[in-house]
């Protein structure tokens, strides 16, 4: 008698759930619905916007070699800090593993602080000689030429 009661109050509140997510759902829709433009121009000019603001962050951006596995994104910013503001460290890791890869990005607010990062090629941190390059940039049209046959 218990356990019916119990099923009961589950099965009310899944339905309660659904009803919420149904709603949610509803509203998300109507909002992304009232913000799209109306003209497929302006949804392209959005992207190539987009596409310019990527490759300006990526010209703020520096690769840096030889990261030590053990090394945080805090331990790698305070290694740069002195070089200007910088925006965001990212470490790449396996995606299978999540264990790093050693090495990273770091984005900066401007140019004069990549200038700055990259004299720090060749400087050691946790005893490993870190190597500092700019972000390379890989071109969107690279491959977009004619089929061979």
């Amino acid at each position: 008698e218990e356990e019916v009661e119990d099923l009961e109050k589950l099965q009310a509140e899944i339905a309660r759930m659904e009803a919420e997510a149904a709603k949610l759902a509803q509203e998300t829709e109507d909002l992304e619905n009232k913000d799209r433009p109306s003209s497929s121009t302006t949804a392209k000019a959005k992207s190539e916007d987009g596409a310019a603001d990527q490759v300006k962050k990526d010209g703020h951006s520096i690769y840096v070699g030889q990261v030590d596995y053990t090394t945080t994104p805090e331990e790698l910013l305070g290694h740069f800090e002195s070089c200007g503001t910088v925006e965001r460290v990212t470490i790449v890791c396996d995606k299978f593993t999540g264990k790093p890869k050693g090495f990273a990005y770091l984005e900066f607010q401007n140019d004069t602080a990549v200038e700055n990062a990259i004299k720090l090629d060749g400087s050691t941190f946790k005893e490993r000689q870190l190597k500092v390059t700019p972000k390379r940039v890989n071109d969107p049209h690279f491959y977009s030429g004619g089929r061979g046959g």
